[in-house]
């Protein structure tokens, strides 16, 4: 392999118009600035304002103790803090259930994955999981099937011909899916765990914080925390913070310390960073009203959407407008941003083929005149 092999695979990327590249951005509260534009922003994932209103900022400031800015040593050599056992604390507290820290999803789902699922073990994933389930899957050693998007129909149907063919089986879903905005029945699917006995794994990383009394995710507004053997969710998103977790009993927290190799071989999170994200969650518990708007922000959008001839199975704060070919999305994109919104185009590998999108992402920062002003322009440039 040479520079010809790397010219080539680029020349392919801009020639199907999927060639990527980093930009240049300033912030200013919901808005992005690029290129000298101030655009206002449906790309980012700070679902409740905390990031761009910086409403606990200067709280924090007051409270904060000299928490150290690195961790200098993976967990279970030295990196190791009380800021890491104080946040695990509080989210088992509320989750009444053990909670182990990771650096990011991707770390928590390419490391826990292949250490739960090993030979003679089935995967059985939804069809539209997001990458980092993905290549968790890849680096395991189990068997994978695959089932249609939210079909549980055809789930049971892969169960009834497998589940006693293999050692353990896991089931793997996302709550919030990533690129849709459409929910996983969970209460359908424990009620398949319970007929089954397989383990359910369920990534909440666009839930968390957003959905549920507390803002503990999907599985505690369905009223299923109890029966999900692991929750994941981001501390990246709603959080405004960095970093991950998994919601697990005593006995597996216990196994993933010892087995999991994304924490045994990566420095632990910053002490400074968990304080604060330890601090966000205490004041996240009680963001009803931001979870109420964003939910009314959500649900005008899309039928505002719907009122021009784009309609979504959304039923989130994602909200996906189907463009299909990569160089219409990049084009209605560029217009969009002409006329003073950021809504970046999602493109295959992310997406399936010929399913290109812009991905709207709300916020409770933002407003239903925001909103208005948006479908109405993007009526008049589709």
């Amino acid at each position: 392999m040479n520079n010809k092999y790397f010219e080539e695979q680029i020349s392919k990327l801009k020639f199907s118009s999927n060639y990527r590249k980093f930009r240049d951005l300033g912030y200013d509260g919901k808005f992005v600035i690029a290129d000298g534009q101030k655009l206002l922003n449906f790309s980012s994932n700070d679902y409740l304002g905390i990031n761009s209103r910086g409403v606990y900022l200067k709280d924090f400031q007051t409270v904060r103790s000299e928490a150290s800015f690195s961790s200098v040593s993976s967990r279970s050599l030295t990196g190791n803090s009380k800021e890491a056992v104080e946040l695990e604390n509080s989210l088992s507290f509320e989750y009444k259930r053990n909670t182990l820290l990771f650096n990011s999803g991707y770390h928590a789902n390419t490391g826990v994955i292949p250490a739960i699922a090993k030979r003679n073990d089935l995967i059985i994933a939804d069809k539209l999981v997001h990458a980092s389930i993905i290549d968790g899957i890849n680096l395991s050693t189990a068997e994978v099937k695959r089932f249609k998007h939210n079909d549980l129909n055809h789930l049971e149907y892969i169960l009834n011909r497998y589940i006693d063919k293999y050692n353990s089986v896991i089931v793997i879903t996302e709550s919030i899916f990533s690129m849709d905005g459409d929910l996983a029945d969970l209460s359908s699917l424990v009620e398949l765990k319970r007929k089954f006995g397989f383990l359910l794994y369920v990534d909440e990383a666009h839930a968390v914080g957003v959905r549920g009394e507390r803002g503990l995710g999907l599985a505690e507004e369905t009223n299923t925390i109890f029966d999900i053997d692991f929750i994941v969710g981001t501390f990246g998103k709603a959080f405004a913070s960095y970093g991950a977790f998994v919601v697990c009993s005593e006995l597996i927290y216990n196994y993933l310390v010892n087995n999991v190799r994304t924490l045994i071989f990566s420095t632990m999170l910053p002490p400074a960073q968990l304080e604060w994200t330890n601090f966000v969650f205490s004041k996240l518990l009680k963001m009803n009203t931001e979870r109420e708007l964003l939910k009314d922000l959500s649900v005008y959008f899309r039928y505002g959407l719907a009122q021009i001839g784009f309609s979504s199975e959304s039923q989130s704060q994602i909200i996906p407008l189907l463009v299909g070919e990569n160089q219409k999305v990049m084009t209605l994109a560029a217009k969009i941003s002409q006329k003073g919104y950021l809504a970046l185009p999602v493109r295959p590998p992310s997406v399936p083929p010929n399913t290109a999108r812009l991905r709207f992402s709300l916020s409770a920062a933002m407003t239903k005149l925001d909103i208005r002003k948006l479908i109405s322009e993007i009526e008049y440039l589709v």
